[in-house]
């Protein structure tokens, strides 16, 4: 239960940094002078209150909510994806980059090879988290579930502040097995790794972590950008996600 409270904490973190809009924003203003409390918090529960309050219903109104916040992001970074191919000097890292990038548009879920395949391209030039351009931070902000509208050199250390968290997290798991965990801490440690587990049987989530873990656990610190990107390669096309 502690994991799954880590998990959810840091999910909810992630969700709070979705500016409100200018009406929400105007009462968050009352609420902090003290001049109004109790109709907003029951106008704006996805903004006011915190998740341990919200009912069922709005538990998987507002993560669908957010998940379609994080899915804006999604064709901008795979965009990205194909247009640093040229970049790349190894002819196999290409050829590995452009075979990835056609399995995301067919819909098709890459595997744990494809993903580790371009490791390298993911722990120096042109992708590695020190030679992110700003667009790029900018879109993996807001898949993250993080505010873009920061200086580059923000953005990037928040991008890998949280991707170590995670990183962190995966290898605390991996000792402790998927197997401990209940079927919402399952849910919860997908949905925090960017696949909207709300709507996904619990063994498929189960599936997904477990292949979430083995590449996590199979990277080191410098290639952690590669991490950072799974959350799009490894969700966007997940059986089940699709709404």
């Amino acid at each position: 239960m502690a994991l799954s409270r880590v998990c959810w904490a840091r999910a909810a973190l992630w969700g709070s940094a979705v500016p409100p809009g200018p009406y929400v924003a105007r009462k968050l203003q009352f609420v902090r002078s003290g001049l109004a409390w109790g109709a907003p918090r029951y106008l704006f529960p996805r903004q006011l209150l915190i998740q341990h309050f919200w009912t069922p219903k709005q538990q998987i109104d507002f993560l669908d909510i957010y998940h379609a916040l994080r899915n804006q992001s999604h064709p901008e970074i795979l965009s990205y994806l194909e247009r640093v191919i040229p970049l790349i000097s190894d002819a196999g890292l290409q050829w590995h980059m452009t075979e990835l990038c056609s399995k995301m548009q067919r819909g098709t879920h890459p595997s744990k090879h494809d993903i580790l395949a371009l490791r390298e391209c993911f722990s120096d030039h042109p992708l590695g988290m020190n030679q992110l351009q700003a667009l790029q931070m900018r879109a993996l902000s807001r898949a993250m579930l993080l505010t873009p509208y920061l200086p580059s050199v923000l953005l990037r250390h928040r991008l890998k502040t949280h991707t170590t968290v995670i990183h962190q997290l995966d290898q605390a798991l991996a000792k402790l097995g998927i197997g401990q965990l209940t079927a919402q801490e399952v849910k919860s440690a997908c949905y925090l790794r960017g696949l909207n587990s709300t709507h996904i049987a619990e063994e498929r989530c189960r599936t997904w972590l477990g292949e979430w873990l083995q590449i996590s656990c199979s990277l080191k610190d410098a290639e952690l950008s590669l991490l950072l990107h799974s959350v799009v390669l490894l969700s966007i096309n997940y059986t089940g996600t699709g709404r």
